[in-house]
């Protein structure tokens, strides 16, 4: 296993004390659900995670991270709020000359759901620049996305409910969106065209395709790999059936949508373009361009104005990001190797059984940051 050359202390340090002030440290272990964090990141995530045998026979992986692992430690505490800063190694299979095992930074903060998002959002975003830029680097750009403002731009089209559903859960994966842009036009697929099984699920209650399920995988002697639950595959493939069914996106709407997925602009020039494309059904993306008014006046306190980028399109590996995503890029480095990355979840705390609630964090690559890293 490839590791990261260490940091010197003094920029270490300098990074570190970027993203502590105010915030709790914490630890997390280094074995987590493999299940559950295909889950939350797709099976294509599985080839870049270290899988291991866990106790009683259960697959787990080296964490790849350390937000879920802080989200589900913050849900245990039982608390409304709470603002966390971790420090320790992370593993994923590398790709090209990159090391499987990095050390990662970051402040996770998670508040009541009645807290505005805009300032905190802005708050944990400055924090990571702040923390990026003490490594010594002066290349660095800041990149700003948003999954809810994608939401809010497909709901201003007004297009069918299973339809927008389908855009929405595909919207921080480029792939699929893409795939859905190069079927507009078609006619709706029946579902069973797609997978029988998925056409057997769909319609029934969960209980019901989780008994067929499991009635299913015994006749035929199979059993379930990646700690997945009956009751989690049936949902996913009664949701493909009902994907499978919706009608594709017509060729105007697929038209706005990629040149919404496509604008990459300073911020006053990229919102603009996000409210002359969309249709109009438009309240709720009012709404969040006049946050983003907000969010920017606070991040201007940080960033240089002239270092910011707006691509409404960005998003990261994982798809529990809900609103505002960010990635500090250096250009030494190039896009695929972010300094730090970022953003909203507020929907994660459901997802990991927890209340419903207020969440936005970040992480820093120290060995990035640091002027004189190469990886």
């Amino acid at each position: 296993m490839r590791t990261e050359p260490p940091v010197p202390p003094e920029a270490l340090g300098r990074i570190r004390a970027a993203l502590t002030p105010n915030a709790q440290a914490v630890d997390a272990p280094i074995l987590q659900p493999l299940g559950l964090l295909l889950d939350l990141a797709g099976e294509a995530m599985r080839a870049r995670l270290f899988v291991v045998q866990a106790e009683g026979g259960s697959e787990a992986c080296l964490r790849p991270d350390f937000t879920v692992a802080v989200a589900r430690r913050h849900i245990e505490g039982g608390g409304a709020s709470g603002r966390y800063f971790y420090e320790g190694p992370a593993f994923r299979a590398a790709r090209g000359e990159e090391p499987d095992e990095f050390v990662q930074m970051g402040v996770e903060q998670f508040a009541p759901a009645g807290e505005a998002a805009p300032p905190a959002d802005a708050e944990i975003a400055a924090a990571a620049w702040r923390a990026a830029a003490a490594g010594g680097r002066k290349d660095l750009t800041l990149w700003l996305g948003d999954v809810g403002l994608f939401s809010a731009f497909i709901d201003s089209l007004s297009l069918p409910a299973a339809l927008a559903a389908r855009l929405k859960r595909v919207a921080g994966r480029p792939r699929m969106l893409a795939a859905e842009l190069a079927r507009a036009g078609e006619a709706p697929k029946e579902a069973l065209e797609s997978s029988r099984l998925a056409g057997l699920l769909a319609g029934r209650s969960p209980e019901e395709a989780t008994a067929l399920l499991e009635e299913v995988w015994a006749l035929a002697g199979i059993e379930p790999v990646g700690g997945r639950r009956p009751a989690e595959i049936a949902a996913r493939l009664a949701r493909r059936s009902d994907a499978a069914a919706a009608p594709a996106l017509g060729l105007a709407e697929a038209r706005a949508i990629g040149e919404f997925m496509a604008i990459s602009d300073v911020p006053a020039a990229g919102l603009p373009k996000v409210k002359a494309l969309a249709g109009r059904k438009a309240p709720a993306l009012d709404k969040a361009l006049d946050d983003w008014l907000v969010r920017l006046e606070a991040l201007a306190e940080a960033a240089p104005v002239e270092a910011m980028r707006f691509a409404p399109a960005l998003g990261h590996a994982f798809d529990y990001y809900d609103g505002l995503t960010f990635e500090i890029r250096s250009q030494a480095l190039g896009a695929e190797r972010p300094v730090a990355v970022g953003g909203r979840y507020d929907g994660l705390l459901a997802r990991l059984g927890g209340q419903s609630g207020r969440a936005v964090g970040c992480m820093v690559r120290p060995w990035r940051a640091f002027a004189g890293g190469e990886a």
